[in-house]
């Protein structure tokens, strides 16, 4: 297996190439992001190890460009920023898995062999309901072709709705999935809904009453 990393600290770029080395893994070293997207893009190898903050290209424009050219390697971030917004970030781009450093090497052999276990997933297809589409993998929506600008959660609870197309979600499994968190109030998913009507147009969502919601898009 050949593992890309992108990381700028020399010290720490040659210990990840020994340590993985000693794993069994061939490893290539990028130290810029311009370096980084190149080989990136070259889609020859089976995972990319990859910082945020790099000299030249960010870690966020290397994902961009590597999903914006159907470039499916797994990528798992491996970066100092670690707070929530930072990780929701990085996997919202189209990174696979996050790491935040200081980091444990066994944890990180662990998560490359598990993302290597699953393999490059397939392109995402655009979802469609009615004039609506999503593209899971650059996270645009569009209504009528017109791109439509959306948080981070509004198009998480659009997505959840739009893959079950047809189905009647409860506020319990939208606000679970989406916010991941059963401790939180269930009107937030009932105010998110709001939010997205006034953005897509009032009928995008219908509301089953005393069951949930679809998506109608139309």
């Amino acid at each position: 297996m050949r593992i890309l990393v992108v990381e700028d600290e020399a010290v720490l770029a040659r210990a990840l190439r020994r340590g993985l080395q000693a794993e069994g893994f061939a490893v290539d070293l990028a130290a810029d992001g311009e370096t980084g997207l190149e080989a990136a893009l070259e889609g020859d190898h089976d995972i990319v190890v990859l910082d945020l903050m790099l000299p030249q290209r960010s870690g966020l424009e290397i994902l961009r460009e590597m999903r914006r050219a159907e470039i499916w390697t797994p990528v798992l971030v491996l970066s100092a920023k670690d707070s929530d917004d930072d990780v929701t970030r990085g996997l919202d781009v189209g990174a696979d898995d996050y790491l935040a450093k200081p980091f444990a090497f066994t944890v990180l052999v662990a998560r490359l062999r598990a993302l290597l276990r699953r393999g490059a997933p397939p392109r995402p297809a655009v979802l469609e309901a009615g004039r609506l589409t999503l593209d899971p993998a650059t996270r645009e929506v569009r209504l009528d072709g017109r791109a439509v600008e959306l948080t981070t959660r509004e198009t998480a609870l659009l997505e959840h709705l739009m893959r079950r197309p047809g189905e009647v979600l409860t506020k319990v499994e939208l606000r679970d999935h989406v916010w991941d968190a059963a401790g939180d109030d269930l009107n937030v998913v009932e105010v998110y809904v709001g939010y997205l009507r006034r953005k897509l147009g009032k009928d995008a969502i219908d509301t089953v009453r005393g069951s949930g919601y679809r998506v109608v898009g139309q």
